[in-house]
């Protein structure tokens, strides 16, 4: 068997601390694009990563899994449409933060609680809810969802205001539950108290793109004990400033 090649590979040489090997040479793979690059060989990417050939096809199956690697009829290996999707949510949120978090923090400082954008996040057949951007209420005692969590896409006001303004296919069929939503979208807002948690409060509103489609959700949380139905207004004032910018 041949020796171990004493040239270290590039993922050996910039290992994350305390991350994964696996992860960092297949992550090593992707750095092997450089400007100009279409698709790289096999040979190529174990002559730029330092790989062996056998690793390099293991962690190019994953990738391709992962549809972050597409393999040509050449043989030869692409970027995958991962990688797009990917770009697309980063520069999306690039461009909105400059926009939302401000009304944000606008929000936090005008009620003192905690403000989020919730945004629908498909996920298999279905979809989860996103907390995409959020601010945190001043206060000690809040709820601590942080930006990036997945929430339910059943319960707490911002799931709520997702539904209502979403497809009317995704509406419940029960008539009791139906009217429920009608009543939302006829208020213009949705408020609960303990939906989610017995503990917390929340009031959202929807959000629109310009052509009227719902956008997200911005949601007001507090501690059960604090909600303030007033706190309405601000939440509908929020919502109505974000439309049509996002």
């Amino acid at each position: 068997m041949p020796r171990k090649a004493q040239t270290e590979s590039m993922s050996d040489r910039d290992a994350a601390p305390g991350g994964a090997a696996a992860v960092d040479r297949a992550l090593s793979l992707l750095g092997a694009f450089r400007p100009g690059d279409e698709a790289l060989s096999l040979a190529q990417f174990a002559e730029r990563t330092q790989l062996y050939k056998s690793t390099v096809l293991r962690l190019l199956a994953s990738l391709e899994h992962a549809r972050l690697i597409r393999r040509q009829d050449d043989g030869r290996y692409a970027l995958g449409s991962e990688i797009a999707r990917l770009h697309g949510l980063y520069a999306a949120a690039q461009s909105l933060d400059r926009i939302v978090l401000p009304v944000l923090r606008a929000l936090v400082a005008a009620t003192g609680e905690s403000a989020a954008y919730h945004v629908r996040q498909p996920q298999g057949t279905g979809w989860v809810r996103l907390c995409q951007f959020r601010v945190d209420s001043p206060q000690v005692v809040r709820d601590h969802v942080r930006a990036g969590d997945l929430l339910p896409n059943d319960r707490g006001a911002g799931a709520r205001v997702l539904i209502a303004w979403g497809p009317e296919a995704e509406l419940p069929r029960a008539a009791a539950e139906r009217r429920r939503y009608e009543e939302i979208r006829a208020q213009g807002f949705c408020a609960l108290v303990g939906d989610r948690s017995a503990e917390l409060a929340g009031i959202s509103a929807p959000v629109f793109h310009g052509d009227g489609r719902l956008a997200a959700a911005v949601t007001l949380t507090m501690p059960a004990h604090r909600y303030d139905a007033r706190h309405a207004e601000a939440v509908l004032s929020a919502a109505r400033e974000l439309t049509g910018l996002v």
